[in-house]
């Protein structure tokens, strides 16, 4: 889904951390939030289609949050950060 080329250059445009893409534990807990309506970004105007599920989650180096990518789209844009673990963006 995401090239390889594509995530030796990803990076975070919040921190510049590498992004590589999560495990499944990660992308299940993503979406399961995403489908309980319990995932919060900051985006005043998310980007995410709310119809569709998210197929990838790029992770930044540390493992404090990251990208959800949809339609194989990686949705980069600092204000769609999800905190991870998912507890932590649920509000």
């Amino acid at each position: 889904m995401i090239s390889p080329a594509l995530l030796e250059i990803a990076r975070c445009p919040r921190s510049g951390q590498r992004l590589a893409l999560a495990g499944e534990a990660t992308l299940a807990q993503v979406n399961g939030a995403w489908r309980e309506g319990a995932l919060r970004l900051p985006a005043a105007v998310p980007q995410l289609d709310p119809a569709s599920m998210i197929d990838a989650v790029l992770v930044t180096e540390d493992g404090s949050g990251g990208y959800a990518v949809q339609g194989g789209i990686p949705i980069l844009l600092p204000d769609h950060w999800i905190a991870l673990p998912v507890e932590a963006a649920k509000r």
